[in-house]
């Protein structure tokens, strides 16, 4: 599924947007930055993309205060590019709060210094900028072309270990005549592996969808959302801000358990096979959980974390013991897309901004084991086995103030018994927290994943049982929800 990323481009602190880079065609569609941040987060987006002008036109970064509005006013994943050409623009990037730091101009005319950057903050944490106009990278602003041929340069640094590479097509930027899905693809043919985010010439949702559909990984957009060309309600249903489905494996010594009320586990078959035929069945995410303690588990597990990376294409989390940021660098360095952390989390709470931090919100998922007791709901450890004096709603306030970046939460109460989710919980959760809401424990039937979206405001549901013995059929339950009204891809 696409990744969708809204764009704000900054010119005297205002949200522009230029016509083919050109300064002197320049339209302000809001003087405020914050506040269209705000909106894009309250629409469903989780990830924004900051492009300062005035840095990229002076060579040196001059927005960095803007950008530390934007992230202390959102939980938004924010990547900012633009005029970084020394040591002290990346640090005034990072310090504002922004995850990733895109590189364009310094990449092709200083690549000591590029590769230096590469190795002190890693290349997960860099986009390489790769601004092209009629096959060559453009620099200083898309003032000058360069010498270098595109694809040369995507090689170089492919060879250099970088991922995340943002390509725009200058002649198309800013002009609504549709993107460079033949160049993308292109792209994409060559360097597979590639976390390509496509930019430029987005008119209509009509173009996001053409290039999901072409298997590009990421799209950034702006002026067609600001002029009103790309649909919502379209985004809603058919992109990545659509109600998700998600199977939940447990794992113990290679093999996927399940129980009732975190106890009286049984053998429900291999978590790959399980996991590939969620994934052909139409699951838009994945969740596999390390049950068993002991280091040989570990080892088994992060085995079996390398074999759904190479057979399975969907995101995939996995969580069970992680402790550290060793643990989690890991575990992503397995194919894994992102972790939940609970137990260690609660211990230590700056866990989550740490993982934060390092990789970016959108990895850290905190799995909150909570039950209804007599005096409220508690969030337990240990399995279940270990109540704490943390409150669920408390806690994943303070979950998502450390950089959560979606809370799974599993009732206790209901876990098992196929008699439904814990709504009431979940709809206080939603109305309270920003980040998504992934609802755990409980589902029977279609209808309760219904209710969980529509009474519970989930933003995804997982389950594990009813999935796992045949009781519901994934494309079954999304052609239900559908005909109900939910936003769910088919």
């Amino acid at each position: 599924m696409i990744e969708l990323i809204p764009a704000i481009d900054i010119i005297n602190g205002e949200c522009v947007r230029l016509y083919k880079g050109d300064y002197a065609q320049k339209t302000v569609y809001n003087s405020d930055p914050v506040a269209v941040a705000r909106q894009f987060e309250k629409l469903g987006f989780r990830r924004l993309h900051v492009v300062d002008l005035d840095g990229a036109k002076t060579g040196h970064v001059v927005n960095d205060h803007v950008l530390r509005k934007i992230t202390e006013a959102t939980g938004l994943v924010v990547d900012f590019g633009g005029g970084i050409s020394s040591d002290e623009d990346i640090e005034k990037a990072f310090q504002a709060g922004c995850s990733m730091v895109t590189i364009g101009s310094i990449a092709v005319t200083q690549p000591q210094l590029m590769d230096k950057w590469l190795k002190k903050y890693g290349p997960e944490h860099i986009i390489l900028g790769a601004d092209a106009r009629n096959g060559y990278v453009s620099i200083h602003g898309w003032k000058q072309d360069s010498k270098v041929e595109l694809f040369n340069f995507l090689d170089d640094y492919f060879q250099k270990g970088v991922r995340n590479v943002l390509c725009t097509d200058i002649s198309k930027d800013g002009t609504l005549t549709g993107p460079s899905t033949a160049l993308y693809k292109k792209i994409m043919k060559r360097f597979p592996e590639l976390k390509l985010i496509a930019s430029g010439g987005v008119a209509s949702d009509d173009n996001i969808l053409s290039l999901q559909n072409e298997g590009i990984p990421a799209v950034v957009f702006g002026k067609a959302f600001y002029e009103g060309q790309i649909s919502l309600p379209r985004l809603y249903s058919g992109f990545s801000l659509a109600k998700r489905i998600i199977p939940c494996l447990d794992v113990k010594d290679g093999q996927t358990v399940k129980g009732v009320n975190f106890v009286n586990l049984h053998v429900a078959g291999d978590p790959v096979e399980l996991g590939k035929a969620y994934s052909d069945a139409g699951a838009d995410e994945l969740v596999f959980l390390d049950i068993t303690a002991s280091v040989e588990g570990r080892k088994t597990f992060k085995q079996m974390v390398s074999r759904v990376a190479r057979e399975i294409n969907i995101p995939f989390t996995v969580g069970g013991g992680i402790n550290s940021i060793e643990d989690v660098e890991e575990l992503l360095g397995a194919g894994a897309d992102k972790v939940s952390v609970n137990t260690a989390a609660l211990r230590r709470p700056q866990l989550i901004h740490d993982i934060s931090s390092r990789f970016g919100s959108q990895v850290c998922v905190v799995a909150i084991d909570a039950r209804k007791d007599a005096d409220g709901w508690f969030c337990y450890v240990k399995g279940g086995r270990e109540r704490t004096d943390k409150g669920l709603f408390d806690w994943a306030k303070e979950a998502e103030s450390l950089g959560a970046g979606e809370i799974l939460f599993t009732s206790m109460n209901h876990d098992g018994t196929q008699q439904g989710f814990a709504n009431e919980a979940l709809s206080e959760l939603s109305l309270n927290l920003s980040i998504p809401i992934i609802a755990s424990g409980g589902a029977g039937t279609m209808q309760h994943f219904l209710d969980a979206f529509t009474i519970g405001k989930a933003d995804a549901a997982l389950a594990a049982s009813v999935f796992h013995y045949g009781q519901i059929a994934i494309p079954e339950l999304k052609a239900f929800l559908k005909g109900k009204g939910v936003n769910i891809r088919i």
